[in-house]
């Protein structure tokens, strides 16, 4: 267990309310304290630290760079601290407040939302607020309470919590009216015949198709695709339409797959996909809706 001196937190609140009240006058005020203390105090804080931490008139007060820059750090570690009080409060509290959660664009739409419906019947307190966007958002920078993730790193800084779902599995598929008039392919070099949808990325660069070989490898292919689409719904409309044979999550055909509108096809080459997380960051996980959201996520969430 890690040890920390008691010194290295004396001075820090009046040398803290002194930069925020521009005097050690101010400071003694608002801490019940005499100037003279307050004085002392940052004094000695200053003799520990080996630096200066204000310029020092006879009508004013202000940082030096070094003191400038040991505020910002003091300022963020104690408004940390509030905000873990503040949470470990928040236990004995039902789910109550706004909570902003990142979704990817399709699944989130497709997956996600009708669980969220039901969280907010559960928890009407509790206001859900949505970004559906397909890039990795920066869950601290964008003040976002919780992210459902498709992909991404396999290494997460600390600040962030995780909690693994799965991962999607990936088919080929076409229309039934399609392969009528097309005919089925037998082996994956057989799509270089055919029309294909693929997903294309802003930049113009195409996503190869993954697939299973013998050895219980995966192969990737890259093939002559007829329509590039930046969207998985997109994708899946133009298969539905008897356009062509693409490469989706099942995810996303399985009620197209039970109504027959969709076929699989060469089902011996279907593999796993991307990873599914759910992500938070740790200073948020203790709070009541960012729990509740947690576990009734992981519990509804299917990508199978």
């Amino acid at each position: 267990m890690a040890t920390f001196p008691t010194e290295r937190l004396k001075g820090i609140i009046p040398f803290v309310c002194a930069a925020d009240s521009g005097g050690f006058t101010a400071a003694a005020e608002r801490l019940n304290l005499t100037s003279s203390a307050v004085s002392k105090s940052v004094a000695r804080l200053e003799r520990r630290l080996g630096v200066v931490l204000f310029e020092r008139t006879t009508r004013s007060l202000s940082l030096t760079d070094a003191g400038r820059a040991f505020y910002e750090t003091c300022t963020r570690i104690l408004a940390e601290l509030a905000e873990a009080e503040a949470i470990l409060a928040a236990q004995k509290r039902e789910p109550v407040g706004t909570v902003r959660v990142a979704l990817p664009a399709s699944f989130g739409r497709l997956c996600v939302v009708p669980v969220l419906v039901r969280f907010s019947a559960q928890y009407p307190d509790v206001r859900p607020q949505l970004l559906f966007t397909d890039r990795f958002v920066d869950l601290v920078e964008d003040g976002v309470d919780l992210a459902v993730r498709i992909g991404g790193p396999s290494v997460l800084p600390a600040s962030l919590g995780q909690r693994f779902l799965g991962r999607e599995r990936l088919i080929f598929c076409a229309a039934p009216a399609y392969l009528e008039k097309n005919g089925m392919p037998q082996t994956i070099d057989d799509l270089e015949e055919h029309a294909c949808v693929v997903y294309g990325r802003p930049d113009g660069e195409q996503s190869p198709w993954s697939y299973a070989v013998a050895d219980g490898q995966v192969g990737q292919c890259i093939v002559r695709p007829r329509i590039v689409a930046g969207d998985a719904e997109a994708q899946l409309a133009f298969v539905r339409a008897g356009l062509g044979i693409a490469q989706l999550a099942t995810w996303l055909v399985r009620d197209d797959l039970k109504a027959g509108r969709l076929v699989t096809i060469l089902d011996e080459a279907a593999t796993d996909g991307l990873p599914l997380s759910l992500l938070w960051p740790v200073a948020r996980q203790l709070t009541p809706k960012v729990h509740v959201l947690v576990e009734m996520l992981e519990a509804h969430l299917h990508i199978r």
